[in-house]
């Protein structure tokens, strides 16, 4: 399924949810560990109804969602089609379902919590230092390139930041990061058709 453009995103207008990086983050307020676990067993019939689930972070008094499809189809201007991780129409009817559950168990979501941090790194040697820093960061050189067409660095498991490096024509001595919050947009770069997984800071 295509990924979805920024338009798209926008019009959705999923209130409890925020864009950040390649998917959708909420955060919902829960009644302890137990409050939490109900919820979750919704969300987990609605995603088997639906052939699709979220990423769970289960806690004490909140449960933290993203969804996001890792078959996203990206298409660049010679229209070859890329496998990516992105948002698709899939995520918006499992996130509209899942406020939804929210709404009638009496769960809170809470959007003003959420952020995400991401690493920078500017090179004009990416492809030949991203190995190095994948396995420095998540003990795998499988992790570049993973859900994207470049060489940034994405952990399955989702235990560290993501590393995306920015091409530059001369190398820079320092790395930049950036933390997102609920504000997103389309991070302006040389090469504008590449999908990017950087927020705006």
């Amino acid at each position: 399924m295509d990924m979805l453009s920024v338009d798209e995103i926008r019009a959705a207008e999923l209130a409890d949810w925020r864009k950040m990086g390649q998917g959708w983050h909420a955060r919902f307020v829960t009644d302890g560990l137990s409050g939490g676990a109900r919820f979750l067993t919704a969300v987990a019939a609605a995603g088997d109804e639906l052939g699709h689930h979220p990423r769970v972070t289960l806690g004490d008094g909140f449960v933290d969602l993203e969804v996001i499809s890792d078959d996203a189809i990206y298409r660049d201007e010679a229209g070859t089609a890329h496998v990516v991780e992105w948002v698709t129409k899939n995520d918006i009817e499992l996130a509209r379902r899942i406020s939804e559950i929210a709404a009638e168990q009496g769960v809170r979501a809470d959007p003003a919590s959420i952020s995400t941090i991401e690493i920078a790194l500017d090179t004009a040697n990416a492809e030949r230092i991203a190995p190095m820093w994948a396995a420095l960061l998540t003990g795998t050189t499988e992790s570049v390139g993973r859900g994207n067409i470049a060489h940034d660095v994405r952990d399955a498991t989702g235990r560290v930041p993501g590393l995306w490096l920015q091409a530059t024509t001369t190398t820079r001595r320092h790395a930049s990061a950036s933390t997102s919050t609920s504000g997103w947009r389309p991070r302006r770069s040389r090469n504008a058709s590449r999908p990017r997984s950087r927020p705006a800071a």
